[in-house]
């Protein structure tokens, strides 16, 4: 049953066939999929980037320097009052294209801003020689973390509508497909910003002076973000007037704005699926992601690369999650479900976060690249079939605050991974005098999340959540708006 089918009160058989815009096809797919490339660009530039330089280059604390980068995750609630808005407030006629444009524009702005109060911290530790809690300190602490906060709001304005709208003009035959390609671009974007940093950050060497890494970085976080901008708005334009269903589907047309947030939330909290698939995004998510707070940091610490070589470690995990997204949904999925799919890549995942801890004992920087790739293939398959669950669990009426809490349950594991991920290493370095082992115990503590993850995920039940939905919104949407 298509995502859109799931709440759809009015069946789609009773209504006229010209009603219904025409089926979105493979190139307009790739298209929508340019606006997930540049989300990867700018992933590649907040986490990679920043972090290796404010821990590498700058002595900043691992937690603090995660800490700020993680408020832009921990501003995710307000996913799901975008997703609500996006459902119920227009903006110049359209549910999701102008949320999408407007957002875009300010998180361009707010990462330059980031770059620039990085440096003045940055400045002020040196001036100290070395880390130490000052007025100074606190302020540009402070700051830096209230830029990403309005950085994670904005970033949250366009991409929950965006998927939203993922929503709205695919069916049930083609959503899979959509998925894969629109998530493969992501990787493509993360292995594209990767490339293009390290093109760009190349001529900066481990001694080059501050001055000059200080240069490339302002002038790639002024193309990058500008180009992302760009890409967000030929991926869109036209998009959503030409094929969304959202009309077509809902059962409240015209209307929508009677659907206030509280009453979305009852239709999203009435399903007790919803909170177990929402902790299994949850466990999965801050498991995948803790080593990217530390990922770049490890290769420059123990296997002794320069920014440009520890900046091309998400090429090799970005490609193999490439290659894993676009291949599952055809090769995977179709044999075994995208529960089980889901549960493979957990298990898969776990396996490599073992063999990236040996690479680092034998510092072979090829092993650690081949570890590596193994884990982007993993982490495809992983991907590919929670986000079909995902999608799935969602309801016509409300698709935009489903997806806001599903987004919200990520980008709190997001932002509880990276601050998780440098607080761990923090520790692992109190209680090793070893490196390997410090970093080898954040790897370690996602192999044992990833198969907490498989546990909640067998408690999933995609057809109960079904059942349940179509009661949640018969009872809140027409008995309380009508």
């Amino acid at each position: 049953m298509a995502t859109g089918d799931i709440s759809n009160l009015q069946p789609e058989a009773s209504k006229p066939r010209e009603s219904f815009p025409p089926k979105v096809n493979l190139f307009t797919m790739f298209r929508l999929g340019l606006f997930q490339m540049g989300l990867g660009m700018m992933s590649v530039l907040a986490l990679g980037i920043l972090n290796r330089v404010m821990i590498g280059e700058l002595a900043i604390p691992a937690t603090i320097a995660a800490g700020a980068l993680a408020m832009h995750q921990f501003v995710a609630p307000v996913r799901v009052w975008f997703g609500q808005m996006s459902d119920a407030k227009p903006i110049l006629g359209y549910h999701r294209t102008g949320y999408v444009w407007i957002g875009a524009t300010l998180f361009a702005i707010a990462s330059f801003l980031a770059v620039q109060v990085m440096w003045r911290l940055g400045n002020v530790v040196q001036a100290a020689g070395g880390w130490s809690w000052t007025t100074q300190t606190y302020g540009w602490t402070g700051l830096l973390a209230l830029v990403f906060v309005f950085y994670g709001v904005a970033l949250s304005m366009s991409s929950t509508p965006f998927a939203a709208m993922l929503v709205d003009v695919s069916d049930e035959d083609n959503r899979s497909k959509l998925v894969g390609i629109v998530w493969s671009m992501l990787m493509v974007g993360i292995v594209i910003g990767a490339i293009l940093g390290s093109s760009l950050l190349k001529q900066v060497g481990t001694d080059a002076p501050l001055s000059a890494l200080q240069a490339s970085i302002d002038r790639l976080f002024m193309i990058v973000p500008a180009t992302v901008v760009g890409l967000a708005l030929l991926a869109t334009v036209g998009v959503e007037k030409k094929y969304s269903r959202y009309t077509s589907r809902s059962t409240l047309v015209e209307r929508e704005d009677s659907i206030t947030l509280g009453k979305a939330l009852r239709v999203l909290t009435a399903n007790r699926q919803t909170g177990i698939f929402f902790t299994f995004l949850l466990v999965m998510t801050i498991s995948l992601f803790m080593q990217e707070a530390v990922l770049e940091p490890y290769g420059g610490e123990v296997f002794r690369m320069p920014v440009s070589e520890t900046t091309k470690l998400n090429a090799y995990w970005g490609l193999g999650t490439l290659i894993g997204i676009s291949s599952t949904g055809f090769l995977i999925v179709p044999r075994l479900g995208k529960q089980k799919t889901a549960k493979l890549g957990c298990l898969l995942v776990a396996a490599c976060f073992v063999l990236i801890i040996l690479s680092g004992f034998s510092q072979n920087q090829k092993l650690l690249q081949g570890a590596l790739f193994l884990f982007g293939l993993a982490s495809g398959v992983t991907t590919t079939g929670a986000i079909s669950l995902m999608l799935d669990l969602t309801a016509a009426e409300t698709a935009g605050t489903f997806i806001g809490a599903w987004g919200l349950s990520q980008a709190m594991a997001r932002a509880l991974a990276t601050v998780t991920g440098g607080a761990v290493l923090d520790l692992g370095k109190q209680l090793f005098a070893n490196p390997v082992l410090s970093y080898g115990l954040v790897f370690a503590l996602q192999a044992v999340g990833m198969v907490l993850a498989v546990w909640f995920l067998s408690r999933v039940n995609v057809s109960e959540f079904r059942t349940d939905a179509k009661k949640a919104i018969a009872t809140v949407l027409e008995g309380e708006l009508d």
